[in-house]
């Protein structure tokens, strides 16, 4: 199944995710390089986060993002995930 993320970041996420960053993005690159995270970025001005993830359920997505550095240390604030019907 496909799932969307979408979350909203923190007041001068810019800054206070850079002693994270390398631990955030090695995690992604895990969750790539094992099929679940088709991709993941930020807006333009990192006000919100937007991912697609090919996971067996919700919560196994769900877990993934709790574990995140940035979901731990308050750089994301809030994280929504919804099932996903591609049509196209």
């Amino acid at each position: 199944m496909r799932f969307v993320l979408w979350g909203t970041y923190c007041d001068d996420a810019l800054t206070r995710r850079a002693p994270y960053r390398s631990e955030h993005l090695a995690g992604l690159q895990r969750q790539k390089q094992e099929g679940v995270l088709i991709t993941l970025g930020p807006t333009e001005g990192s006000t919100h986060v937007f991912g697609i993830y090919e996971a067996d359920s919700r919560e196994q997505v769900e877990a993934l993002l709790r574990d995140d550095i940035y979901w731990r240390q308050g750089i994301w604030t809030e994280l929504k995930v919804y099932p996903w019907i591609q049509a196209f």
